[in-house]
């Protein structure tokens, strides 16, 4: 896949402050599971800045974004809790 600069980013948020904004809440995202948004291989600002510049994360999706990772977050956490209370039964 072909580098990411900060232009192809700006082509989708022109305004550098918000790009930034943008990014680390992704970034957080991605760092509390959520599933990237396109192939990537890349650390999780790399990967932030790829969806950013590709149109999949915008400032209209990220809080849907944002809930579908803490769901993610929350059954992480039952599943878990589930089977440790499985364990304690066998």
């Amino acid at each position: 896949m072909a580098r990411v600069t900060v232009e192809d980013c700006l082509r989708q948020e022109p305004r550098r402050f918000r790009l930034i904004h943008l990014a680390i809440r992704r970034v957080k995202q991605l760092r509390k599971g959520a599933k990237p948004l396109i192939e990537c291989d890349n650390k999780e600002i790399v990967c932030a800045l790829r969806e950013i510049a590709a149109g999949k994360v915008t400032w209209e999706n990220i809080d849907q974004l944002e809930k579908e990772t803490e769901e993610l977050s929350l059954g992480d956490f039952l599943d878990l809790a589930k089977l440790a209370e499985e364990k304690t039964k066998s």
